[in-house]
């Protein structure tokens, strides 16, 4: 039963830290935009970081839960 929970984490996380990426990926895009206000560049690049210590965190958290899986 241990090792269903912690497929269904991992398969939570992997999509969560993928949904973590794709927000990254855009914020970076409208932080390089020079049409965009500088403040709005700015709030772009600051999301983009806190976006991808997220997308960290769920791979580190994906990556657990796959080795408890196997075991």
């Amino acid at each position: 039963m241990d090792s269903i929970k912690n497929a269904a984490n991992y398969v939570s996380e992997s999509i969560q830290g993928a949904a973590s990426t794709t927000s990254k990926e855009a914020n970076k895009n409208v932080a390089k935009d020079s049409d965009a206000k500088l403040t709005t560049r700015a709030q772009a690049a600051g999301d983009a970081i806190g976006d991808k210590f997220d997308e960290q965190a769920h791979d580190r958290k994906a990556d657990v839960h796959k080795e408890a899986a196997k075991h």
